[in-house]
């Protein structure tokens, strides 16, 4: 054995308290990070020989990349919609490395982990014991997980095995949505369905809900054809949902695979407020829902739900890998989703979910879209500011109060001297042609101090921005 390592493991108790250390300072000083800041780090380091052991790897870790550090974890990152982690998801996540347990492995305790889990989730949301829930790394991959059994399913009407023949044996399959996130697109062309395969439906005037008599009329052109929906449940711009049970309906009178991506707009059914916007989903086929956005755990983590267990297993199955089993006799998390080594992203959200409950996340998220709406509300009565959707959750969707042609160069502006304020970090998007800023809180440190805080540094910002162009 290497000399550092025997070192290292002779002192590995130091070791974890100067990470420990280390961690704490950091999270004590979490608050007074910058959220976002453009940073220089010179990454040219050459690999060594003779490696300098765990005490000074993590002080050549402090001097490499101490100062460029920042807060995406924080109260006021509110750019990807980015959860923070819980104190429990933390000590969860590292006793998950600690442990290294492989969730594929059915004799340790990760498999149970992962089931109990996934019951506890399916309490929360108010999901029924029909779905087959699984941990996936993020909601790109229960997209794609969804999408490819939803593609079996297809397949199977047209009387296609697609997980034996291939997709070429499928033409013709189209995936239909009003407002689809960018990685249902990804999903599609790593699926090889093939990104000209969307159909964007119609929306519904000044929404990004789709419009249900549109795709009504789409659906009846197109009988018997192989089609998978996707419904949203929380768009990236203004969290707007989907009429879930209208679209639950028409699947009555026109077959499809209904897929509901609901990776951050999931969490509203933890409110009594809020939970009727998911009114119909447990008739989904399929859903995607997100841990490290509103469950606040660490990344990567999230869930794939899906009512047809047979059909998932027959997608990703590892038949013929004898010493991992027989797919057909034992149940194992490795044949329902795309990993085979999959370390355990359940123990971070077993240990929130147990340490803070229903009453806990109802709080956490009905805080956060109140905050969103004191934002929403300080915008909309500022004439600096336009508010360009109402705020329907958790998301803040605005533009500066700029004519023509000169907005999109007034929002560069802005956003760049807000993000490198280090107060926020926001990010730019396109709402209905124009060019926005979002805003998307979901962290359980977020206060009302903090919307204070960055909408005094908006004002002055936007102010100087302004002056120099004219008022739409």
């Amino acid at each position: 054995m290497d000399t550092k390592l025997q070192d290292d493991l002779k002192h590995t108790d130091q070791l974890l308290q100067l990470t420990k250390d280390f961690s704490s300072k950091f999270l004590s000083a979490i608050d007074k990070l910058a959220a976002d800041k453009e940073i220089a780090v010179n990454c040219r380091i050459s690999m060594p020989d003779s490696g300098a052991g765990g005490a000074a790897a993590l002080e050549m870790f402090r001097q490499q990349y101490g100062n460029s550090l920042t807060a995406p974890a924080g109260p006021r990152y509110w750019g990807f919609v980015t959860g923070g982690v819980t104190p429990a998801s933390l000590m969860g996540d590292w006793l998950t490395s600690a442990m290294d347990l492989n969730s594929s492995d059915k004799t340790s305790a990760a498999f149970y982990i992962e089931t109990e889990t996934i019951s506890l989730l399916k309490e929360l949301l108010g999901l029924p014991e029909s779905f087959l829930g699984c941990f996936v790394t993020g909601a790109t991959m229960s997209n794609f997980t969804g999408l490819a059994v939803g593609r079996q399913w297809a397949g199977l009407q047209q009387g296609v095995d697609v997980a034996k023949d291939g997709v070429a044996a499928l033409p013709g399959l189209k995936v239909i949505s009003g407002t689809p996130h960018s990685s249902v697109g990804k999903a599609m062309s790593m699926l090889g369905m093939g990104r000209s395969n969307m159909v964007h439906i119609p929306v519904v005037p000044g929404r990004e809900q789709v419009d249900v008599a549109a795709l009504e009329q789409y659906l009846a052109a197109h009988t018997g054809e192989p089609i998978i929906c996707v419904a949203n449940a929380g768009t990236v711009n203004t969290v707007d949902f989907d009429d879930i049970a209208a679209l639950v309906k028409l699947r009555e009178r026109y077959p499809f695979w209904l897929h509901v991506d609901a990776a951050f707009g999931g969490f509203a059914a933890c409110s009594d407020q809020w939970k009727h916007l998911l009114a119909g989903w447990e008739q989904a086929d399929s859903i995607t829902i997100d841990a490290h956005k509103w469950l606040n755990v660490p990344y990567d983590a999230a869930m794939i739900f899906c009512r047809h267990p047979q059909l998932q297993s027959v997608v990703f199955q590892n038949a013929g890998a004898a010493y991992l089993g027989d797919p057909a006799a034992q149940f194992n998390f490795i044949n329902y989703v795309p990993e085979n080594s999959r370390r355990v992203r359940a123990l971070p959200a077993w240990f929130s979910l147990m340490a803070y409950g229903k009453n806990g996340y109802r709080q956490l998220v009905e805080n956060n879209i109140n905050l969103a709406g004191q934002l929403g509300h300080l915008l909309e009565t500022d004439p600096r500011f336009v508010l360009l959707s109402p705020v329907r959750l958790c998301v803040v969707c605005f533009t500066l109060n700029v004519a023509p042609p000169d907005e999109a160069r007034a929002v560069s502006e802005f956003l760049t001297a807000l993000n490198g304020s280090g107060v926020a970090c926001m990010t730019a998007t396109v709402y209905q042609g124009r060019q926005a800023i979002r805003a998307a809180l979901v962290n359980w440190r977020t206060t009302g101090k903090d919307v204070q805080l960055v909408y005094d540094t908006m004002k002055i910002l936007a102010e100087q921005v302004v002056n120099k162009y004219s008022y739409a």
